[in-house]
């Protein structure tokens, strides 16, 4: 891996893993698709590629995990799947967020960055231990990488090389 591939986010699959077809390699990515993830992996003709995983963030039965959280960014993965080379060219986008409204419901603001981001939120409540002293347990938790890297091993394991674009078209 180059240093250019190490700055992009680019990963290549190990030696020796023989290339799955692009309809493997787009079941596998589908695959990832849980019904109790905080993210879905869809169709992605509407955004000019071939997939997109997103946050499930406008669905109401999410929309209030993600307001309570407090989370100040929303990320989309697009993805293109290019045969010939066997790769997966992706899209990180990113978005801060902002709670309007009552009850408060999460609106895109208009900061964007594009290429590889790590966000991470946290939530904590603090409450009285066994020991009588102040305990902070993790409610919620917010990691770009629970998005990610479920997709990066989906490729890698297909034999294809998850490229991040950075610059230029998908």
């Amino acid at each position: 891996m180059g240093l250019f591939d190490k700055l992009t986010g680019t990963k290549h699959p190990d030696d020796g893993v023989v290339p799955r077809s692009a309809e493997e390699v787009r079941a596998a990515l589908l695959g990832v698709n849980r019904p109790d993830a905080p993210y879905v992996i869809r169709d992605g003709a509407a955004e000019d590629s071939d997939l997109v995983a997103e946050w499930r963030m406008a669905e109401p039965a999410w929309q209030a995990i993600f307001v309570e959280s407090q989370l100040t960014r929303a990320v989309r993965i697009r993805m293109r799947l290019v045969p010939e080379e066997h790769e997966v060219r992706v899209l990180e986008e990113g978005w801060e967020v902002t709670r309007v409204g009552n009850p408060p419901q999460l609106k895109i603001s208009g900061a964007y960055s594009r290429g590889p981001d790590r966000t991470v939120s946290r939530h904590y409540t603090v409450q009285r231990g066994d020991s009588g002293g102040l305990e902070a347990t993790e409610t919620f938790r917010f990691d770009s990488s629970e998005l990610r890297n479920p997709l990066q091993n989906a490729v890698l394991k297909s034999g294809w090389t998850w490229r991040s674009v950075v610059f230029g078209k998908l």
